[in-house]
Formats: C-alpha cells, structure tokens, sequence
C-alpha cells in the first residue's frame, strides 16, 4: 500500500510538474505572439524593442556560409554592432537556403509557434521566401516598420522600388528587408579569349560553340545558378517576343499547353547545345559555381556565369581569378538582376533581437562596408541617401573589369516568378538531364503536376 501511495504521489508530482511547464510555455507563446502583434501595429517604439532584445540576449541567424570572405566579414562587423546592442549573434552557416526553411515548416508542423522556434532569420528570396510566405511562416510586415526602412525605396509609384516589392514575382509586404542586390554576370580570360571574339547573346554563344566545343558550361539545376542560366535562355528565345515579361505571370495563369509552347524553344536551344559542353557527348554540369569555377581556373572552360556584380574584382584581388579576368556584359537578351533579403520567421524564439539584426544590416555604414570589403552590392537604394553617403559608395565600389555599371544595369531583367522555378527544375531534369522521350507537352505537365 505504501508502495502504491509513493507512486500515486509521483505520478501526481510529474503530471503538476510537466502542467507547470506547459503552463510556462503556453505563457511564453502569449507573450511572443503578443510582441509580434503589438510591433506589427505600430504600438511600440524602437526603444522598447531594443530593451525586449537584450533580454532575449540571442539571435540566431541562418545564412549561406559557402563564402569566407562573407563568414569574416559578419565576424568582423556585424557581431560587434549586435554586442553593443547587449545580443550575441549566433551565425548557422548552411550550404543552402532549403536547409533552414525546411527546419522551419518542420517546427510549425509540429505545433511550434511563436516563440517557439530554432531559427530568428534567415538569408533567403527566390522560391524560399514564396515558400515561407505560402505556408504562412513569416513573423509579418516588419521591414517598413524598422527605422533604417528610410534607406530602402517602398513607394510604388517609383520604378526603383520593385526590387523592394517583389521578390521572383512574389509580393514582399515588407515581410523581408532587402539586403543585397545580384546580377547573373559571366566573366571570361582574356588571355585565352579576346573580347571581341566572346559571345554577345545565345546565337552567337550556340555557333562560338560549334567552333569551340568544350569550352563552356554551366552549373547543373536545381542549383538556383544553374535555373538561372535556363531562365535566361528561355527569357531570350521566348516565342511571344516580350522576354522576361511573360515569366512574371504565376503558374496558375498557365495552361500546361500554354506553358509548354512557352518555354519548348529555349528547352530545344538547350538540348541543341549539350553535346558542344564540356564533356561532349556527356556533358559535365558542375553542381555549384565553386565548382565551376574551378574549371575555369583550370582552363577547362573558356568562361563561365554565376551571380556576381563584383565578382571578378573580388577575386582578383584575393588571388583566386587571374588579373587578365574581365566581365563579359552576356547575353545583350538581357541579365537577370534581383535583391535578397533577410526575413524572419513566424515562431522565431528572439524575434526583438532578429528586428535589431535586419535594422543593422540595413544602415549605411555596413552597406558600404559589404561593399567595399567583399564586393557584396547594396541592399539599400542610392535614391533614398544622402549625397555624401552617394558619395562613400560610389567611392567603395569595386570595378566591374571590362564594363560598365551603366551597361550591366541597362541588361537587368527581373527574376522568374517563384511559382515557375520548380517546374522549369522538374523539365530540365526530364528533359535534357533524363534525356526523356515523352511529348515536350506531356513533360511539362507531369512537372505541372509536381509542384
């Protein structure tokens, strides 16, 4: 009986005890929904959010870390301006974004909410962030709200503004803070190919291949360098004529025969120029721009694509490019520009100290820092400074070796709408990687039906 009466009593004292912390946690849940809620509405001030954020003490921050030069640089900046806020800024770095967006909607599938989470903020756009914003895992509309938001263009009566609003043709609702800004850029030597003789534009890259075999390729989809370049190849051989323009249309506007006609040219261009790649027959798709770079440093490759505004500079001047690499301003089709951004998830478990983050990575001084130390362009838009700010960056900026700023930005196209990306993945794989011989049409709506 005695026996009986102590395990009562345990049993009894373990269930108050796991009531208690699950009376804690719901009470901590409140408290971070009632955070998000009241600073979304505009019922805080910056003040009070800096002193919530040095009582949560952390941030954790999940970003590509495939980039030294970037690791160095948050060490070197961003971890002591999150220390003089009275935070630790914890960095996970990841070999791709999917990582830390899949962790996300794993935690919200199992009931985690706000509060409750792993992951603070996340560098992302693209399909990422439309993956996010479809499952409604995004904390809200903060990046307008944040006092550094005065350095960002988000009037839409302004042309400069649509790289803050739309992010792959998914509406922002500043529910991401620009970060960055890209462009696709290729870059060749000039000392195994004079710029003259490089090719200007997809026509001209097909017959330089006929001539020249081998001595190209590109990264292998689904990596996003690899759906780029078959993006920009579609763009130019769209049959409507109009380019970008008919891909920023969501998937759910297109029939899988309206679809299908749209992209079979530039998917027949692909295919017409495989067995010109490097490999011949079997052509050699590197899996990441690391990757294929190093085939261009090995002189396997003539020249080779990825983004990068500043790339060349950048690695000109660590060593890790030769001094005769320039910038090749290809394909005169047009060069997909975009911005990335830093969001923040819905059950983010320090979301103060992630709105402190996005506001320090959005001030001038780091902007320009980015720039000049590791050639990563601004987030922020030159319209919204000040003329000595206009200054500092026009003197930190890197040279783009070979051309202009204002060429490249006279190629920039906008990105693929997100709700298209995985489909143009599955057909590519189908289609040129699997070699299938279904009708064109069938394969693009067994990729239709995938997504």
């Amino acid at each position: 009986m005695k026996n009986r009466t102590s395990f009562s009593l345990s049993v009894i004292a373990g269930a108050m005890l796991a009531g208690t912390a699950l009376q804690s946690a719901f009470a901590a849940d409140a408290n971070t929904e009632n955070f998000r809620q009241e600073f979304l509405n505009g019922k805080l001030s910056w003040e009070d959010v800096e002193k919530r954020a040095r009582e949560e003490g952390t941030v954790n921050w999940f970003h590509w870390g495939g980039s030294e030069e970037l690791n160095a640089w948050i060490e070197r900046h961003v971890v002591p301006k999150m220390k003089e806020k009275g935070i630790t800024l914890k960095t996970t770095r990841i070999a791709g974004t999917r990582e830390a967006v899949d962790l996300v909607l794993t935690e919200k599938q199992a009931g985690k909410g706000p509060g409750e989470g792993t992951v603070d903020m996340i560098w992302l756009n693209g399909d990422n962030f439309y993956t996010l914003a479809t499952q409604k895992a995004l904390f809200g509309s903060f990046a307008d709200k944040l006092p550094k938001s005065v350095n960002f263009e988000f009037d839409p009566k302004v042309p400069a503004s649509q790289l803050n609003l739309s992010d792959f043709g998914t509406p922002t609702e500043a529910r991401e803070m620009p970060w960055s800004g890209e462009q696709y850029v290729c870059y060749f030597d000039t000392s195994r190919l004079t710029r003259e003789k490089a090719p200007k534009d997809f026509a001209g890259l097909e017959k330089w291949l006929g001539d020249n075999p081998g001595r190209f390729t590109y990264v292998k989809p689904p990596h996003y360098i690899g759906n780029t370049f078959v993006q920009t190849v579609l763009y130019a051989h769209n049959p409507k004529g109009n380019g970008f323009k008919e891909f920023q249309r969501p998937l759910s506007s297109f029939s899988a025969e309206e679809f299908a006609a749209l992209i079979k040219p530039g998917f027949d261009y692909l295919k017409r120029i495989e067995g010109n790649l490097l490999g011949g027959g079997k052509a050699v798709y590197p899996q990441n721009q690391a990757a294929n770079q190093s085939l261009y440093n090995n002189g396997e490759v003539d020249f080779a694509c990825e983004f990068g505004l500043y790339l060349v500079a950048s690695k000109r001047e660590s060593g890790a490019f030769s001094e005769t690499t320039e910038t090749l301003a290809f394909p005169a089709s047009g060069m997909i520009k975009n911005k990335n951004f830093l969001a923040i998830p819905e059950n983010a478990p320090n979301p103060a100290a992630a709105l402190v983050l996005a506001n320090i990575m959005s001030t001038v001084e780091l902007q320009i820092s980015k720039l000049q130390e590791i050639g990563y362009p601004l987030g922020v838009d030159l319209s919204k400074l000040t003329d000595a700010d206009k200054a500092k960056a026009a003197d930190a900026a890197p040279s783009h070796h070979g051309v202009s700023a204002e060429e490249l930005g006279s190629l920039a196209v906008a990105d693929t709408n997100a709700s298209l990306v995985k489909v143009i993945e599955k057909v590519w794989i189908a289609y040129i990687e699997r070699q299938s011989q279904k009708p064109f049409t069938e394969i693009v709506k067994d990729a239709m039906k995938a997504n």
